[in-house]
C-alpha cells in the first residue's frame, strides 16, 4: 500500500529495495512485476532488519525501533526518509507526480465556511496544473507527462495528483468519476494523490479512498499547516485542529496514505510552538509530512501585508534548523515528501531564498550531518498508540455536507 514498505528477514532480498535507476531489461521488467506485487500485501511495519544495532537515536526512551533492526533508509546511512527513495524501493525505479486540475474550489473561498481563501494562498503559485487552460484529464496527464519525459529519461511510473483546491469537496459519484479516469487513462499511472482539506474528508470520501487503495497506491494530503487554532484563524483556514484529528483519527489504518502539510515560520509562533506540530506527527499516526516554509506571492493578503512591512518570512538558517528540529521529533518510519515551498518568480514576494530547492535541502543535509543526527532521535511515542485511538464520529460540518451535495459537475467532468 501507499507510503510503506514490506518488511524483510536479514538475508533475504527482494529487488524493491534497490533504489539504483534500472536499465530496459527482462530482468528490470521482473522487478516492476515483484514490486506491484508485494505492494499488494498487507501493510508491514516498514522495517529491514540488520545485524548492526541501531544507535542512531539520541533519546534512550524513542523505542520506535526495535532493538537489532533497522528502516530501510537507516541501512542505507540516509539523515531521513525522503520521498524520493521510498517511491524507488516501492517501484523499482523513478516514480514522478503530476499534476492534475479537476476545477475544484474550496468551502472558505465559496463561503461553505467563509469567503476569500486562505490567505497566503494562489493556486497558481504552487500548481502548475492550475496555470494552464483546464482541460480533459487525459489530455493534462499527457502533458504533464511529456514534461517530465523532457526531464527523466527513466520514469518507471507516475502519481497522478489532484493538488490545486480541495479535491475531495464533490459529491461522491463525481470523485469517483474523475479518480476513475486518472486512474485508467494511461497504464503508467501506478497510483494516485489527493490533497484537501480536515473538514472536507466525509467517511463516504475515506470508503472510496480504501476501495480504490486495494489496486492502487493512494495517498489522501491534508492540510493540517499547524496544531495552534490562532494560527488557523491568522491564514483564514476556517476549521481547527479538531477538526484535523477527527479526520485522521477516521482515515487511519484505511489501506492509503495519510499525509499531513505543515507550515513553518507563521507569525507569532516561536520554536516551541512549531516543535509541539512536530510532536503532532508521531501522536496523531501520520504515514508521511511534507515541510513548507512560509512564503508569501502576488495577489494575496499575505502578499500585501509583506510588500507593506508588516509580515516578515523566516531567514533562510532559521528554517534550515528548524526542519532539522523538527524532523529529529517525527517518527523515523514517516516519510518525508517535501522538506521547503517556493513559487515561481513571476509570483514570489519573500522569502527570496525558497526557489533555492537544492541548496536548502543540502543545507538541511549537512545539519544533520553536523549535529550527526537523524530523523526521530527526539522522537518521544504518545502514551496511546495511533493504531488504539478510537475511530469517532463522521464530524463533517453540514454547511460543508450541503454545499457538496447541491454543486453542479465538475468543470473538467463537464468536458470528457
Amino acid at each position: 500500500m501507499f507510503g510503506l514498505e514490506g518488511s524483510r528477514k536479514s538475508g533475504e532480498s527482494v529487488a524493491i529495495v534497490d533504489t539504483t535507476i534500472l536499465p530496459a531489461s527482462p530482468w528490470s521488467d521482473l522487478q516492476f512485476c515483484v514490486a506491484a506485487w508485494f505492494r499488494s500485501l498487507p501493510r508491514y511495519n516498514s522495517l529491514m532488519h540488520s545485524s548492526t544495532d541501531h544507535s542512531a537515536g539520541s533519546n534512550p526512551d524513542s523505542a520506535a525501533i526495535p532493538d537489532q533492526s533497522r528502516l530501510a533508509w537507516q541501512a542505507e546511512g540516509a539523515r531521513f526518509n525522503a520521498f524520493g527513495k521510498a517511491l524507488r524501493r516501492r517501484h523499482g525505479g523513478r516514480v514522478q507526480r503530476v499534476s492534475i486540475d479537476a476545477g475544484f474550489t474550496c468551502p472558505n473561498v465559496d463561503g461553505a465556511v467563509t469567503t476569500g481563501g486562505c490567505n497566503f494562498c494562489d493556486n497558481r503559485s504552487f500548481s502548475p496544473s492550475r496555470r494552464i487552460r483546464l482541460q480533459r484529464v487525459a489530455d493534462q496527464l499527457t502533458e504533464q507527462i511529456g514534461r517530465v519525459q523532457k526531464r527523466y529519461s527513466d520514469v518507471r511510473g507516475y502519481i497522478a495528483y489532484f493538488q490545486p483546491a480541495t479535491n475531495t469537496y464533490a459529491p461522491i459519484d463525481q470523485l469517483r468519476e474523475i479518480f476513475d479516469l486518472a486512474l485508467n487513462s494511461d497504464d503508467r499511472i501506478v497510483g494516485l494523490a489527493v490533497g484537501t482539506r480536515p473538514d472536507c474528508v466525509p467517511d463516504s470520501v475515506l470508503d472510496l479512498l480504501q476501495e480504490l487503495a486495494v489496486d492502487h497506491d493512494v495517498s489522501l494530503e491534508f492540510g493540517m499547516q499547524t496544531v495552534h487554532d490562532e494560527s488557523l484563524v491568522w491564514m483564514n483556514r476556517a476549521h481547527t485542529h479538531a477538526d484535523m484529528i477527527n479526520a485522521i483519527d477516521r482515515a487511519r489504518d484505511r489501506g492509503f496514505e495519510c499525509c499531513s502539510h505543515i507550515i513553518l515560520g507563521v507569525p507569532r509562533e516561536d520554536h516551541a510552538m512549531m516543535m509541539e506540530s512536530a510532536a503532532e506527527i508521531g501522536r496523531l499516526g501520520f504515514d508521511a509530512i511534507k515541510l513548507h516554509n512560509l512564503y508569501s506571492v502576488r495577489g494575496t493578503p499575505l502578499g500585501e501585508e509583506v510588500l507593506a512591512g508588516k509580515v516578515e518570512m523566516m531567514r533562510r538558517e532559521d528554517y534550515v534548523q528548524t526542519v532539522v528540529d523538527f524532523l529529529e521529533r517525527v517518527p523515523p518510519e514517516v516519510i518525508v515528501e517535501r522538506v521547503s515551498g517556493d513559487a515561481p518568480p513571476n509570483y514570489l514576494i519573500e522569502p527570496k531564498w525558497c526557489a533555492d530547492k537544492q541548496n536548502i535541502r543540502r543545507e538541511i543535509e549537512a545539519e544533520f550531518e553536523r549535529r550527526d543526527s537523524r530523523q526521530g532521535d527526539l522522537y518521544v511515542p504518545p502514551e496511546v498508540k495511533p493504531s488504539d485511538r478510537p475511530r469517532p464520529a463522521d464530524a463533517t460540518p453540514e454547511s460543508i455536507r450541503h454545499r457538496i451535495d447541491t454543486r453542479g459537475r465538475l468543470p473538467v467532468l463537464k468536458m470528457q
